[in-house]
């Protein structure tokens, strides 16, 4: 099965042995997977039936989910306690034998079946935190600053200058960890307290894995279990798995026989049975098991599969159902099929980090130079770590601080657009990657498409019925009913028109019923306000049926059948009704059922007519595997081409009869590769084979998939961004292509290179020489013949491929999806961004650098699994050109402007120590030096995230302006470059200004300097700042008004009686004017002589 990817949950502690011995018994249940109880239930557990939560009150808050997550401190283990430690029982998985109702029995211990999702406890929290802080070098840099002060020969001022920025960065980064900590420790707790009962020989007892009991409107399966028995009269269960495997549809589940016949549900402790189980592993789609019961003559043996499960975090929807426990823990499924996603850093925070890495290289430099002029007198290493430490200021400790909270306040923009309903940023560091994607990667199914199916076609070889002729289908149904209740007597001299219309009519009819008969589907009937469920189902009642299935495919087809006159009214584990458009019930049997699976691509099911006992088995599947089951025919391949060609899914539906003896002969053999143990898929294959041979071919059917609301004004408006999107889906080549030129993916004057299928080297090489002669087409290529590519001629292959307008990949699976990602950032070094809404594009968003969820309707697990939740494609537009952009400009200004803040005061010290002899005295002391980057400019500096160069709307209108962030100018060496300048010019005019105007005392200096400095950056802001905001004007305002009521308190390093005079005045204005008017003389003509393009839309 497809590796889930989620979030981990970890079974913690030795406790949970009596696991194995347990009978559970469950009603209805949610979603939310957690705690069996203390031991994992050394009997049965039953939580009272609901009523099945609709899919929307899914919360996204539930531990098993793929939620993006930081790395955890223990990825090398998945729960427990260490390697190390026996008490974890810790070993080699194996297969187990579980008797019912004697846990004492049991051969192996079980792991604790708890969910624990908190990456620190009481006691590694403050450690794991401070840790997880101090191993980045920056940081550990600063902690190193601020302990060197206490060294008495190193102190350069008060001790809180430089414990006071150190303290608030760690303090905010606390305070944010504390929180998910407690968030995640509420979910678990409310999941881990769940009710449960427990069904033992002195009858049920109810209770909480937790003190104290809870009512939860969401429960689910707590273990993995075999599926006892249930009291839906039909003897099944449906099963909601969308937390599982990420799709919606319900699945049917049937209980083990032997146990489903016990009168009551007590009796299954007083029988002598066990289950045998293959060991735990992560395939969810399979298991591999038997049922045997000893105290009865003769024993009996059942073969157990995936439709005996009950899996943990799945929900049961329908009735009350009792099971065994089987595993438990991080034995479970879901956790098996758990993994930590990578944890993703952006590309614009590791072009800060570089930037910072130069300013670190640049304050050594300074440092050695300052000491070098001094000639290295004296202790000269003191000296140079007391330099180090005066110009500490060249790296801004606030800029991580700023940049974190700007992604907050993306975040938070992004989630309350109305434009975009539903938007969930779930990982809120990297929402500038948004502004810089070159390749879209998306799936088809659900995200350009709404999978939501129409019935569009009917072939029967010689005639096609479409959506205008379905009236003539339903004529020929009505008369083949009508003739068969008159049941005329024979008519001799039938004219050839009568003979050709009954043959006709019976044909139709034929491929009506096989479709009718042929699928997984059942029929439920809820209640209407008018009539109740129970008198709905013994009716039939068609305003309260609805119908329930694994793929919306096949009710499209169930749905079909009913509009032209044959409606599927009833089914249960073994019989099937149908209702003729006279209201005749028709009764079947149900003999076997083959599923649907992956591999197979077909399904079949063998059943009797009651009335006739006719044996037949029907089959439909796609065309690649059926064309060579049926009889030969001339038209299939022709005719699954041309509807392909249309955007239709096409199946094929056969059937073949059977007499008793050929049906008693196979089933003997099916049993008995059922029960066997060791290769039991390729023997029961082999068996079903045997009768999928000569089928008759009944007709074709085409069900379209119809785009999502806006998909091919989206598609547009990338291209026109710069942005390449590639189509990777699991569907054939045909339908692909058509979905593609539908949503104009390729547009009407491109043209398409279809990838021959190659098997080998050479034809791989001959075939990529063929399409290197072709220019500005796109391609369409099968993932088999990516994979031999990739084999033989990866970079080649990228090198080609990366330059055509638009890649369509078919027949993908999720691997390849993930490898296609992985080697477009490897060749092109570009960012990426995917975009799915099922379970098979999980590992695709999360190796992309940007992952996009679409609530869709396979589930919410690619949502979960992704950076950015969306609920309709076309968001995509809005989220890519409006808020990605705005976020990767801001945080490049923010930044910037940070270092900037930063330089300046550095470049005054340096300016400051070379005029005084070259001394390591610090210039601004106390709370000077922290308000400066904290009270005085913080607020300002920070209101650039508010800032936008245009409006969201011609932003959307013009996609040509995200083209040229792709190239990243709004952070580069050139822009940062010219900030230090500017920081460098402005650090020597304030210093030399305040130097060269002071009249006697050192303490008037720095007033003068301070007060043109503050000016000085509140200036910038108001230079940098494109869209005025109001609260870039409260916080200008604040500031300046902070920074003069605090100079009262402040006679310790300002002259308070000197700053009242008129000279103070207009020195600060002379210092203030030649530091800030040349730049705003240089921005005006900048503009007036090369304006940036966004400037000619704002005119």
């Amino acid at each position: 099965g497809p590796r889930l990817r989620a979030r981990r949950c970890r079974g913690s502690g030795p406790r949970g042995g009596e696991a194995g011995g347990g009978v559970k018994q469950r009603g209805q249940a949610g979603a939310e997977p957690g705690r069996t109880g203390p031991g994992a239930g050394a009997a049965g557990k039953r939580i009272p039936p609901r009523s099945a939560p609709p899919a929307a009150a899914m919360t996204d808050n539930i531990p098993l989910q793929p939620v993006r997550q930081k790395k955890r401190m223990d990825s090398k283990h998945r729960g427990g306690c260490c390697e190390c430690l026996r008490c974890c029982g810790r070993r080699d998985p194996r297969p187990r034998t579980v008797w019912l109702g004697h846990p004492e029995k049991r051969d192996q211990r079980y792991p604790r079946n708890v969910i624990n999702n908190q990456k620190y406890n009481f006691f590694t929290f403050l450690p794991g935190v401070l840790f997880n802080q101090f191993k980045y070098f920056f940081n550990l840099y600063f902690l190193l600053l601020a302990c060197s002060q206490f060294v008495v020969e190193m102190r350069l001022g008060a001790l809180y200058t430089y414990w006071v920025p150190l303290g608030f960065v760690l303090a905010v980064t606390v305070i944010r960890e504390a929180a998910e900590e407690i968030r995640c420790y509420m979910r678990d707790k409310e999941v881990n307290s769940q009710i449960y009962s427990k069904l033992t020989a002195r009858g049920r007892l109810r209770g909480s894995s937790t003190a104290g009991a809870r009512r939860s409107v969401n429960q689910r399966v707590p273990a993995d279990m075999i599926f006892l028995r249930t009291s839906e009269k039909n003897g099944s269960c449906f099963l909601r798995t969308d937390q599982l495997d990420g799709e919606t549809d319900w699945k049917l589940r049937l209980p083990v026989t032997c146990t489903q016949r016990l009168p009551t549900a007590s009796d299954l402790l007083q029988i002598r049975s066990y289950v045998y189980a293959e060991e735990p592993n992560i395939d969810i789609h399979n298991f591999v098991g038997t049922f045997t019961r000893e105290d009865s003559d003769p024993s009996v043996n059942e073969s157990l599969s995936i439709e005996n499960t009950l899996w943990a975090s799945t929900v049961i929807a329908s009735g009350t159902v009792v099971g065994v426990v089987l595993y438990t823990g991080r034995e479970l499924r879901s956790v098996m099929n758990t993994s930590n996603p990578r944890s993703k850093i952006g590309l614009f925070d590791l072009e800060v980090n570089c930037l910072t890495k130069i300013l670190f290289g640049a304050l050594v430099v300074v440092s050695l130079v300052m000491v070098a002029l001094q000639h290295f007198a004296g202790r000269w290493y003191l000296q140079i770590i007391r330099f180090l430490l005066l110009f500490s200021n060249i790296i801004p400790i606030s800029l991580r601080v700023n940049l974190d909270m700007g992604k907050i306040v993306y975040s938070w923009v992004i989630r309350r657009d109305s434009k975009i309903p539903g938007t969930v940023v779930r990982s809120s560091t990297i929402p500038e990657q948004l502004g810089r994607i070159s390749y879209l990667l998306t799936d088809k199914t659900g995200t350009l498409t709404q999978n939501e199916m129409v019935f569009k076609r009917l072939h029967l070889g010689t005639v096609a019925y479409g959506l205008d002729s379905m009236d003539e289908v339903q004529s020929h149904i009505f008369s083949i009913y009508t003739q068969q209740s008159q049941d005329p007597p024979a008519v001799k001299g039938l004219t050839l028109a009568t003979k050709v219309r009954k043959t006709m009519s019976s044909r139709v009819h034929e491929a009506v019923k096989a479709i009718a008969l042929c699928h997984n589907v059942t029929p439920v009937y809820e209640s209407n306000g008018v009539t109740d469920q129970a008198e709905a189902e013994r009716h039939y009642e068609d305003s309260c049926r609805v119908y329930q299935a694994s793929s919306p495919d096949e009710v499209a087809l169930v749905q079909w059948t009913e509009s032209v006159g044959l409606t599927l009214v009833g089914r249960d584990q073994s019989s099937m009704q149908l209702r003729t458009p006279g209201g005749h019930i028709l009764n079947f049997t149900i003999l076997q059922i083959f599923p649907f699976t992956y591999e197979s691509k077909r399904m079949g099911i063998i059943v009797r007519d009651e009335s006739t006992g006719e044996i037949t088995f029907y089959m439909k599947g796609a065309d690649v595997v059926m064309a060579g089951i049926v009889q030969y025919n001339d038209w299939l391949e022709e005719e699954c081409g041309n509807m392909a060609r249309e955007g239709l899914r096409v199946l094929v539906v056969a059937k073949k009869s059977l007499t008793e003896e050929q049906y008693q002969d196979f089933e003997a053999r099916y049993v008995q590769a059922k029960l066997s143990v060791h290769d039991r898929s390729l023997k029961v294959a082999t068996v079903i084979e045997s009768l999928e041979m000569e089928m008759e071919l009944l007709c074709l059917t085409g069900v379209e998939d119809q785009l999502q609301a806006d998909v091919r004004p989206t598609l547009e408006t990338l291209r026109n961004a710069g942005i390449k999107v590639w189509m990777l889906t699991g569907d054939k080549l045909e339908t692909a292509t058509c979905t593609a030129k539908n949503a104009h993916l390729v547009t009407r004057t491109q043209d398409i290179h279809i990838f021959r299928l190659v098997t080998n080297r050479g034809e791989a090489h001959l075939e990529l020489n063929a399409f290197r002669r072709k220019h500005d087409c796109a391609l369409v290529i099968s993932g088999d013949s990516l994979e031999v590519c990739l084999k033989y001629y990866e970079y080649e292959f990228m090198e080609l491929a990366c330059q055509c307008p638009a890649v369509v990949c078919c027949r993908c699976a999720p691997t390849q999806k993930a490898q296609i990602v992985r080697l477009l950032q490897e060749r092109t070094g570009k960012l990426t961004c995917a975009v799915g809404d099922g379970g098979n594009d999980v590992s695709m968003i999360q190796e992309a650098d940007c992952g996009v969820g679409v609530e869709g309707k396979e589930g919410k697990q690619a949502s979960l699994a992704a950076d950015f939740s969306i609920t309709q494609f076309k968001h995509l537009g809005r989220l890519l050109m409006v808020h990605g952009r705005n976020s990767y400009k801001r945080s490049a200004a923010l930044s910037q402007f940070v270092i900037h803040r930063s330089l300046c005061i550095s470049t005054m010290q340096a300016v400051f120590s070379s005029v005084f002899y070259f001394a390591s005295v610090p210039l601004y002391q106390g709370f000077l030096i922290i308000g400066y980057s904290t009270i005085y400019t913080m607020f300002p500096v920070f209101s650039l995230v508010l800032d936008k160069d245009v409006k969201s709307e011609v932003a959307m209108l013009y996609p040509e302006l995200y083209k040229d962030l792709l190239k990243g100018r709004p952070l580069s060496y050139k822009t940062f470059l010219i900030w230090v300048l500017i920081s460098i010019y402005q650090g020597s005019i304030i210093m030399y200004g305040a130097l060269l105007l002071f009249e006697s005392e050192f303490v008037h200096i720095v007033a003068i300097s301070f007060t043109s400095l503050i000016l000085t950056e509140l200036l910038m802001v108001a230079l940098t700042i494109q869209t005025w905001h109001w609260l870039m004007i409260v916080a200008e305002l604040l500031s300046l008004s902070c920074y003069i009521a605090s100079l009262v308190f402040l006679h310790e390093f300002i002259d308070v009686y000197f700053i009242a005079t008129l000279s103070f005045l207009w020195k600060v204005t002379v210092i203030t004017l030649v530091s800030c008017l040349p730049l705003y003389v240089l921005k005006y003509l900048r503009r007036r002589f090369s304006p940036p393009s966004y400037s000619k839309l704002t005119s």
